[in-house]
């Protein structure tokens, strides 16, 4: 693992403070094998950051990272992700000035390992795509669902 550098707060122009010195990541992850398009989500500890909503497993970037590399990071991290069985399709920028939330959308054929694999989740849920604006989000994927929600069928970054 290289240098972890990207954990603190920083303040940005939308009056908000934001966890990620270097701009945070998140994994959203499609799982394609089912019926329905599903995607997984994290029930955030009590103690983290937004804790007792349904959020990405995600968080800082480090300084040597793209957005790519820290949400698959963090998706293992916290949510065992085996990175071999997850093809990236997109990533969504939610930028803030100072400081930048990238959503990186990408597909599995399988449930990818997912589990609670550390402390900052309580439970994980594959949600079908029309399911996930009934639960209680984490405010910054509630802000931004909308937009992510029709860009999980997007086709592969060139």
């Amino acid at each position: 693992m290289g240098m972890r550098d990207g954990d603190g707060w920083v303040d940005c122009n939308c009056g908000f403070r934001h966890w990620g010195l270097f701009g945070a990541a998140g994994l959203l992850l499609v799982r394609r094998d089912t019926p329905e398009p599903k995607v997984l989500l994290q029930l955030r500890a009590a103690w983290t950051h937004g804790g007792g909503t349904w959020a990405l497993p995600g968080g800082a970037r480090d300084s040597h990272e793209d957005s790519v590399a820290a949400a698959l990071r963090e998706a293992h991290e916290e949510m065992g992700i085996e990175i071999d069985v997850v093809t990236v399709k997109h990533v969504f920028s939610d930028d803030h000035g100072p400081w930048r939330y990238d959503t990186v959308i990408a597909h599995t054929m399988s449930d990818a390992g997912a589990h609670i694999a550390n402390p900052e989740s309580t439970e994980t849920q594959w949600a079908l795509l029309d399911e996930v604006e009934n639960l209680i989000l984490h405010p910054g994927l509630a802000q931004s669902w909308a937009s992510l929600k029709p860009l999980t069928h997007q086709t592969l970054i060139d």
